[in-house]
């Protein structure tokens, strides 16, 4: 406690610095980092064109590290001219590393889809930072709607879940869902969210693709430390560093700047350029560590504890290969908020009386959540010859456990379940490319992964014979566990074919073998074509077959059998849970417009317009819910499906202000539940639904399945002054007040409500959040790295809104958007 309030009241002194005080200081006349000096770059709106015919690939004997990128300098020198490079080994493998980053994007294409990026100094400059989430960022992407935490926090394009996350190229497998994030925003390099009919490469979670690269800087022997808090408790101290070691190669080289072929002295042709490494580190700890299922400001019993690590090592071989290993891990706790005033003995079979308890207080009720993650990857990159190459290892733990309180679940919820899912998958993956002449570039790859999946549930209830609650026994306990080692395996095949300047073809096949509770497959064609008729004008349109398999531990059967005879009892089927086939089309144009630019043609300002319609048919529709007092996940089927939506978007950005804009409008409907039906009701016939049950009114309509949302739009703008950190002398008001180093920032959401009542035939009201931030970079005296001090206020306006409202299917508790909060940061580049 004492250092949590030093961490306070730290903050609480750094105030003045975000606008500049009359303090006396030493003036610092050092020019601002180079850094400083880059725009700002806001979430961008682009249709992904085919890349470009890259300079034909050098012999390997020549040492030449494949595509790498043509520098500033290089262009605007000849080809045979040449330049000593830095003598630093983290400048050297920073420009090896570009390259083989840029080779590694070939082998991966978003042809023909929409890509959305964010990159690393947007997600620092809008409120919050880098202290938001993963899941927190991607909501100012367009189609990307806000849900719950227990639910999965956002959907992309109304889908349910089924998206994928990749880090460097390789899939991050499933595991199993809880509250908190896994992934730190420090480390991003950027983040695109890719949507559309994906290429033949993409498979199993195919709604979204979240592309995920590391940052290029990490490696430059410097890191920062930075404490973040304020409303509901947060604490969020951080620290991330990155470097160069290892190297036994000489301390300059020489590079031709046309072809950035490094050639090492012969007596030292095979020295070691090093080994390139990077971790961060972050903790966080709030009161409102799950949505508050109340409006009141202070959740009861809610307090969170969440830590996340990664890291990152990288080293070259030889000149054509790298080898790098990404790992991250996050340990989270959580209390379950709690609602007060909630009745004893209303489950459907009564409980008035627990181990002698006939009365509860619900605002003391303890059930906790703790979730464990452990994930890392082991790539080798082979780039030579025209050809770009990637096998990766990964693995991935996961553990989830649900304590619940005995006496207070069973007084108000008829059964007291403790919940445990274990997820441990490993696999491989290689991917490669191919350049085949000029008008084409074949891909092919493949993926295996096994998961071996255990989940138990151990629930107390009390047995009973008439079950109307006048005859229940002393509670027992009942078991019921099920494990599993499921497998999943793709080959796939395409060709991205350039059939005129303007007109890109990009056609696969892509199998998938699933073999878990169900064993099935899957051949599915891919095809999409990309017309750029200007060159600030891209059309493209696609279809996809895609094949999407249930997560494994949501999909484990139930032996609601057991629970015959006790106040636990459930009836119904329980068919196993299928893969989810679709048919997808997508189509969307993008343009871009510049005007007022220089007498040079620079400096211009730029309006990016697109939009973007699509149309899904699904069979055997993917879907999941909170069915119970444990907040844990069960997936089930629906017979058919459909969703479409279309989706505008819009950013400007002139000299150091951009603005961006997004609006999608969707639905999705979906009948007939055909897996997992004890889920539904079958028993209470109910007048809002003809005086069907929530069963056979499911088996018999179309229903919005519960997180459809109509419209959703998300918004923001930056503003930086002098586009630079401030020096001392302005930060400190030694010549005056200075705008220079501050940055502001706004964005916001809006969602026109999730799905609510029996069988979500209605929905909640609209909401809009609107979040705020300042920040100031400066520097101190005599030292050129900079500090930062930021000013975040989240839900300006205190708007109380529900997310969810504990009705609808699969929704078992009420949550509410986050209430007003003020944030205060600093952090400081070492």
């Amino acid at each position: 406690m004492v250092r949590s309030l030093k961490g306070i009241l730290l903050l609480s002194s750094s105030i003045p610095l975000l606008l500049g005080s009359n303090a006396a200081v030493i003036a610092q006349t050092a020019d601002a980092p180079a850094a400083g000096n880059a725009p700002i770059e806001l979430p961008s709106v682009e249709v992904t064109a085919p890349k470009p015919t890259t300079v034909a690939h050098k012999k390997p004997h020549t040492h030449t590290a494949a595509r790498r990128p043509t520098s500033t300098t290089t262009a605007q020198s000849t080809s045979n001219s040449s330049v000593t490079q830095p003598s630093s080994q983290a400048a050297r493998l920073a420009a090896k590393s570009g390259a083989f980053d840029q080779a590694r994007g070939n082998i991966f294409t978003t042809a023909g889809t929409t890509s959305n990026s964010i990159g690393h100094d947007t997600i620092q400059d809008l409120p919050g930072g880098t202290n938001q989430s993963v899941e927190q960022v991607l909501l100012q992407a367009p189609g990307v709607s806000q849900d719950s935490a227990a639910s999965g926090s956002l959907h992309v394009r109304n889908d349910h879940a089924n998206v994928q996350y990749r880090i460097n190229g390789v899939l991050l497998p499933d595991g199993v869902t809880g509250f908190g994030s896994i992934f730190d925003t420090s480390f991003i390099g950027s983040m695109s969210l890719v949507t559309g009919a994906l290429p033949a490469e993409y498979g199993l979670r195919t709604t979204g693709l979240v592309d995920i690269t590391t940052r290029s800087d990490l490696f430059n022997n410097s890191g920062s430390v930075g404490m973040y808090g304020g409303s509901h408790g947060t604490i969020q101290p951080s620290i991330e560093y990155g470097g160069t070691f290892g190297s036994t190669c000489p301390t300059s080289t020489t590079t031709s700047t046309a072809t950035l072929t490094y050639k090492a002295p012969a007596a030292v042709a095979d020295c070691f350029a090093g080994v390139q490494y990077y971790f961060t580190g972050r903790y966080l700890q709030n009161t409102v560590g799950i949505e508050n299922p109340t409006p009141a400001y202070n959740a009861i019993h809610d307090f969170s504890q969440q830590d996340r690590g990664f890291a990152y090592m990288s080293a070259f071989v030889d000149p054509t290969t790298r080898v790098s290993l990404i790992a991250g891990t996050a340990y989270n706790n959580f209390q379950i908020p709690n609602v007060p005033g909630a009745p004893i003995g209303q489950s459907a079979v009564p409980v008035t009386n627990a181990f002698g308890a006939t009365s509860f207080n619900s605002a003391a009720l303890n059930e906790n959540q703790v979730e464990k993650t452990q994930f890392s990857v082991l790539s080798v990159q082979k780039s030579v010859d025209g050809f770009d190459g990637q096998l990766s290892y990964f693995t991935r733990y996961n553990e989830l456990r649900f304590t619940p309180d005995p006496i207070g679940d069973l007084l108000i919820n008829g059964i007291a379940s403790d919940v445990g899912r274990i997820s441990y998958t490993n696999g491989i993956a290689g991917d490669g490319s191919y350049k085949l002449g000029d008008s084409h570039t074949l891909r092919a790859g493949f993926s295996i992964s096994g998961e071996q999946a255990s989940v138990s549930n151990t629930s107390l209830v009390e047995p009973c014979t008439l079950c109307d609650g006048s005859d229940n026994g002393a509670p027992v306990g009942i078991t019921d566990n099920v494990s599993k080692l499921g497998w999943l395996a793709a080959v796939y095949a395409q060709d991205e074919w350039k059939l005129t300047n303007q007109l890109t073809m990009n056609y696969g096949l892509r199998f998938d073998q699933m073999d878990q509770f169900v064993s099935v497959n899957q051949l599915s064609p891919r095809l999409s074509f990309t017309y750029k008729p200007f060159e600030n004008t891209t059309f493209h349109a696609g279809y996809a077959r895609y094949f999407t398999p249930p997560v494994l531990v949501e999909a484990a059967p139930a032996n609601i059998g057991l629970f015959n005879g006790t106040t636990g009892q459930l009836s119904g089927q329980s068919d196993p849970v299928l893969p989810e086939r679709s048919h997808y089309f997508d189509a969307g144009v993008d343009q871009k417009f510049k005007f007022g630019c220089g007498s040079d043609g620079k400096n211009c300002s730029n309006l990016d317009l697109g939009v973007d319609a699509y149309y899904k048919i699904a069979t055997d529709l993917i879907d999941n819910g909170l069915f119970g007092q444990a907040l844990v996940l069960s997936a089930f089927n629906y017979a058919r499906g459909y969703n479409e939506g279309i989706e505008f978007k819009a950013k400007y950005a002139t000299g150091n202000f951009q603005l961006y804009g997004n609006l999608s409008v969707a639905q999705q409907r979906a009948s007939d539940p055909v897996s997992n039906q004890y889920l539904f009701d079958n028993t209470t016939a109910l007048a809002d639904l003809g005086g069907l049950t929530a069963l056979a009114y499911a088996q018999t309509h179309f229903l919005y399945t519960d997180h459809n949302q109509f419209v959703t739009a998300s918004a923001g703008a930056l503003y930086s002054f002098c586009g630079r950190p401030a020096t001392a002398a302005e930060a400190f008001g030694d010549n005056g007040f200075s705008w220079c180093g501050v940055k502001l920032s706004a964005d916001m959401v809006y969602g026109s409500g999730l799905r609510n009542g029996d069988d979500n035939i209605s929905s909640l009201p609209g909401y809009t959040q609107v979040n705020i931030g300042i920040k100031r970079e400066f520097l101190l005296p005599n030292d050129p790295k900079p500090m930062t001090i930021r000013f975040d206020v989240v839900n300006l306006f205190d708007t109380i809104y529900e997310i969810r409202d504990g009705t609808g299917i699969g929704v078992f508790a009420p949550q509410f958007g986050p209430r007003r909060g003020f944030f205060l940061g600093i952090s400081k580049k070492i």
